[in-house]
This record gives structure tokens, C-alpha cells and sequence, in this order.
């Protein structure tokens, strides 16, 4: 079949399809603000139901069928060069040539999977219409073009897997957090929720399908987003260096200590090639760094960074010791709840630790610790201690520490602490 002709039967077989609604997730994106929106995040989070959201809300307010263009990039079918993107509008115009381009709402899923598709964006943006949207699963691609090519005329907005309230609001529908009942199981939810993690597709999937489903994704991000997107050549170190950075959640990465692991297994690869591949790890959303806190900016982006993997059952699903260590998933858990959330998230460390600290304007306006139980005498000397250092650092008269299921407060040295179980912290927001 020619090129325009599957081009025609892809845009029609789109436009007469039913789109899935999914389930209402807290991010709001824009219909018909004049800007290139831009979803980008971790494969299988959801990117492309707000595409389908998007179109039923357009079918909805009376937008004709014909004026929408949704096309996935990542339909093998499809195999698009930079030189073909114009044979898009040529085909289109081909099958609607009354229709006024200018009122047409162009979809692209996944357009990354062509070089150079910003230049034909941007084109139809200055030339065609101001209604296009477009997905990506790879941060610095996407982030590089908006800099550059997309300048002031893109809007981007992360997506990731499922919030806990989300996630309650999905398996607990009608769910009241002030109801007796109904707090017994969150608790219960937030077990299962750090287990399992948020990816949509593992709310209708049986349990004994998840870690098959989640070591999936792994495998297509490794190779897809990773190996042939950043032409890697060593696939055997480059998956070893992935779960090791994954296994490092809620921790220091050093990037040295893996290096010497390589070198010791005849892997030719420098150090610096290792952080390269840990900016590309970061890119396709794979795991969270986030740096320690400085006044100076610069400072903390040079810092020692924590790494947090992007869901915490995608975590367990590639090491199987994460799954024993449940403080940690838990403060995995935790900072990555307040990312989706759209918080500047740093740690602190000044002898002593704080786990969390949430920045606005370059300030701390919060210090949060989080551990699994607060009985051990050690462990609550501990963070404690950190928790307390941080607030007198940021003249903060409150600390937090969550937990799993312990709650109190009292005042120590003069700060005001309050232990909260992490259902409460994360929804009552």
C-alpha cells in the first residue's frame, strides 16, 4: 500500500474510532489555549488516555470527527522519516480539502520516533493551526526542542503513574477519609499501593500478572528508549547499570562504586560515560535524582543526588531486596508522591539527614522525615535529630515524620514534631 494511502486509512480509522475515556486523573490539561501542549513522562503512564480525554471532550463540545488528526508514531505501520511528515497535511487536505485546516486539532502520540519532528510542528504551528498536542517519553528530547525550536510556544506537562489518590479514588470509589471504615482501608490500599505501584494498566490486571507486566516495561524502556534511542552498544552493562541504579533507590548513587563493579567484569566503559548514561536513565523517567539542598543553585545541582525509581513497583519488580525494605519503598514512595505533585523536592544533609525537604522560592518551607516505625529508641534519636537540625537551619517551627501507621506530636527543642501514618499525609493535601 503507497504511503498516502495508509496515511488515509490511519486518520480515518482514528476519527471513526471509540475513545476510552479512562479514569479521571488529577492533572487538567488545556484544550484551546493557542500553545503546543506537550505530555511528557514514563512509558505507560497515561500519556496517551489524555490524548483520548482530550478528543472526547472536542467530540463532546461539537467538534466534528474530520477535524481531528490522531496519529501513534509508534505504529509500526506507520515508519515515518522527517521528509514524510508533510505527506500528513498533503494526505489530509487529499481527504478533507473543504475542511479549514485552521480549525483542525492535530494529535501526535509518541512523535519523538521521528528525527526532526519539531521542525514539522512548528511549521504547521506558524502556518497551519494552533491546536496541537504531543506526547513523549523522553525528557531531554522533549525538554531540548521546547528550549530551542518550541521556544514560547509550548506548554509541557508531566504525567505520571497513578497518585495515591488517585489509585484510592479508582479501587475505593465513594472513599471518605474522615469515615473509621474507610481510613482501615487506606491503610490496607497504601500497603498494596507501594507493592504494586501506579501504573494504570495494573488496576484491572490479577496480581499474579503485575511483576511479569512491570519487568515488561523495564525491557521496552531499556531497549527502546535507552539502546536504540542513545545508540548503546553494551546492552548486557547498560541493563546491569539500570538495575543497579534502580536497586540504589532511596539512597546516595555512586556512580564510582559501579564503576569499579564494571571495570572488575572487563566492561570497557568510563566514568563519565556512566553519568551520561544516568542523565539518559533520568530522561526516559525511568528514576528521579534529586540533589541536595544549598542556597546556591548551582551548588546543589553539582550535589551528591539521591535517586528514587519512578514507581515503587516497578522497583520491586527489577530488585527483588526492595521489596524486603520497606522504609525505604516507603520514602520512595513518599518524594515521588510530592513530585507528581509539582513540589521542588530536595534532601539535607549537615551532618545530620532530613530525608525531604519541599523548597518554594528558594526557600524550605517544610522538612519531612520519613521511616516505617518510630519504636526503635535509635531510630526515632535519629531522625529526630536530622529533623530538628533542618527546621533550626530554615527557622521552621514544625517538622513532619511519616510513617506507616504511627501518630503523635510533642515540641522538642522548641520545634513542634508531628508523626503521621502516610495515608493521612498524602491525603490530606
Amino acid at each position: 500500500m503507497k504511503r498516502k494511502d495508509l496515511l488515509k486509512t490511519i486518520i480515518i480509522d482514528n476519527q471513526n474510532r471509540q475513545f476510552p475515556l479512562g479514569w479521571q486523573r488529577e492533572l487538567i490539561v488545556p484544550i484551546d489555549n493557542k500553545k503546543i501542549i506537550t505530555l511528557s513522562g514514563v512509558r505507560r503512564s497515561g500519556k496517551t488516555f489524555h490524548l483520548y480525554n482530550l478528543i472526547s471532550r472536542l467530540i463532546k463540545s461539537g467538534v466534528k470527527r474530520e477535524e481531528i488528526v490522531y496519529l501513534n508514531f509508534e505504529d509500526e505501520r506507520l515508519g515515518l522519516k522527517q521528509a514524510d511528515l508533510q505527506d500528513i497535511l498533503l494526505t489530509y487536505q487529499e481527504l478533507y480539502s473543504d475542511v479549514d485546516l485552521q480549525k483542525v486539532y492535530f494529535f501526535f502520540d509518541e512523535i519523538q520516533e521521528v528525527d526532526g519532528w519539531e521542525k514539522f510542528v512548528t511549521r504547521i504551528y506558524n502556518d497551519v493551526s494552533r491546536h496541537i498536542f504531543i506526547t513523549g517519553s523522553d525528557a531531554k528530547l522533549l525538554s531540548r526542542e521546547i528550549a530551542t525550536s518550541l521556544r514560547g510556544r509550548a506548554l509541557n506537562f508531566q504525567v505520571y503513574p497513578l497518585t495515591f489518590f488517585e489509585y484510592l479514588n479508582i479501587t475505593k470509589p465513594g472513599f471518605n477519609l474522615h469515615r473509621t471504615a474507610d481510613q482501615a482501608k487506606a491503610k490496607h490500599a497504601l500497603s498494596r499501593f507501594i507493592k504494586q505501584g501506579g501504573f494504570p494498566e495494573l488496576i484491572t490486571e490479577k496480581g499474579e500478572f503485575h511483576q511479569a507486566i512491570l519487568q515488561e516495561y523495564f525491557n521496552v524502556m531499556l531497549m527502546r528508549d535507552l539502546i536504540d534511542r542513545y545508540d548503546i552498544t553494551q546492552t548486557a552493562m547498560i541493563k546491569y547499570f539500570c538495575k543497579r541504579v534502580i536497586g540504589a533507590s532511596s539512597g546516595e548513587i555512586s556512580v564510582n562504586k559501579i564503576y569499579l563493579e564494571l571495570k572488575s567484569q572487563d566492561y570497557k566503559i568510563s566514568k563519565d560515560t556512566l553519568y551520561e548514561y544516568l542523565g539518559y536513565i533520568e530522561a526516559i523517567y525511568m528514576i528521579q535524582l534529586v540533589p541536595k539542598y544549598a542556597h546556591s543553585i548551582v551548588k546543589s545541582e553539582l550535589s551528591q543526588k539521591k535517586t528514587y525509581v519512578i514507581d515503587t513497583g516497578l522497583g520491586i519488580a527489577m530488585d527483588y531486596k526492595l521489596s524486603q525494605d520497606k522504609g525505604r519503598m516507603l520514602e520512595n514512595m513518599v518524594v515521588m508522591e510530592m513530585i507528581k505533585l509539582g513540589k521542588q523536592v530536595n534532601y539535607q544533609k549537615n551532618g545530620s539527614e532530613c530525608d525531604m525537604v519541599i523548597v518554594d522560592k528558594e526557600q524550605v518551607v517544610q522538612a519531612i522525615q520519613i521511616c516505617e516505625q518510630m519504636d526503635d529508641l535509635e531510630t526515632r534519636k535519629r531522625e529526630v535529630k536530622g529533623l530538628v537540625a533542618t527546621c533550626q537551619a530554615n527557622n521552621l517551627k514544625k517538622g513532619t515524620v511519616v510513617t506507616m501507621d504511627s501518630e503523635e506530636e510533642w515540641l522538642e527543642q522548641g520545634i513542634s514534631i508531628h508523626v503521621v501514618p502516610a495515608w493521612k499525609f498524602l491525603l490530606e493535601r
